[in-house]
């Protein structure tokens, strides 16, 4: 599966298994561009990203980071 930047579900997966650990609100944006593009299956334009769509990463990363950690 090939990643685009609007796979937002997707890439929140992923990175909730590489990061577990990690409170997704304690990121900052440099780290989860650098973070999402360097996932394996990430093949979008590294250059595409925009804040509003880091953010609905790091959103629906939040999610699945809160449903973990209850």
């Amino acid at each position: 599966m090939q990643l685009r930047w609007e796979d937002s579900e997707d890439i929140a997966e992923q990175l909730l298994a590489a990061h577990a650990d990690m409170d997704p609100l304690s990121v900052r944006f440099t780290d989860l561009r650098r973070w999402v593009t360097e996932l394996a299956d990430f093949a979008d334009d590294p250059s595409a990203s925009s804040e509003g769509k880091l953010e609905t990463i790091q959103m629906a990363w939040l999610e699945l980071y809160k449903e973990l950690n209850e």
